[in-house]
């Protein structure tokens, strides 16, 4: 049996590398885009020849999303999965914040978000799309809230709309969409976060602690596989007891 194919966004560091490391472990074919990639995306693909198809590109470059999931399909043949996963956020007042700032996270966290799960469902429509899967990856703090991520928390609330209302599109066709939300992890994107900020997610969570990538990984990794085969339209938190 051919090996699935998975198309994973922002797979260079944090959650994404590790969804993308996970997938390549589990024997799949994956893709993945970013903007800058890194010295540990360029290992696994030299750990995995012939099995990892990188590209480099800015996810709010919406023509460059439809050209890198063309390029994936006439490379692979076809797509299984899709993980939406590259993200960009900004901490601040809205009050304060700049225009430009908004308008990207817009871009990527949905927009983008959206092209991507668009592209990919259109190839996964051109045979038997049965078992196929789209996870989407928000954010706790699309319904808990934290200061300064208001933009943010609206671009993950967003997706989560997106990912109930398109499960009831593909259910008839056998695909399943899915969205995580992830507590807060130890990540790039986090790190642009203040120390205090940081520290106050830490002490009102019930594990004391901020995540890592391999909490919620296993909760992708499950969503994909036919272990899943019964979950539609579900919002999974991975938070910690956020």
């Amino acid at each position: 049996m051919t090996a699935p194919v998975s198309v994973v966004s922002g797979g260079s560091r944090g959650l994404g590398l590790a969804i993308v490391e996970a997938l390549l472990v589990r024997g799949d074919r994956v893709a993945t885009f970013s903007r800058s990639g890194s010295a540990a995306l360029d290992a696994l693909a030299a750990a995995h020849p012939g099995r990892l198809h990188v590209a480099r590109l800015d996810a709010a470059d919406l023509e460059a999303i439809r050209g890198f999931v063309a390029d994936v399909a006439a490379a692979f043949g076809r797509i299984d999965h899709c993980v939406a996963n590259a993200a960009v956020a900004h901490e601040g007042v809205l009050a304060t914040m700049r225009a430009d700032e908004i308008e990207s996270m817009i871009t990527v966290n949905v927009t983008g978000s959206i092209v991507l799960v668009r592209e990919c469902v259109r190839q996964m429509l051109m045979g038997d799309s049965a078992g196929r899967t789209v996870t989407l990856i928000s954010s706790v703090v699309a319904d808990r809230g934290s200061p300064g991520l208001s933009v943010y928390a609206a671009t993950k609330a967003a997706l989560e709309g997106f990912g109930i209302s398109l499960a009831r599109e593909l259910g008839p066709r056998g695909i399943r969409v899915n969205t995580v939300a992830p507590g807060f992890l130890e990540t790039d994107l986090s790190a642009t976060l203040s120390a205090e900020n940081r520290d106050r997610i830490a002490r009102r969570t019930a594990l004391g602690r901020v995540g890592i990538s391999g909490d919620v990984v296993g909760m992708v990794s499950f969503l994909v596989s036919p272990a899943g085969s019964f979950l539609t339209g579900q919002l999974v938190r991975v938070d910690g007891g956020c």
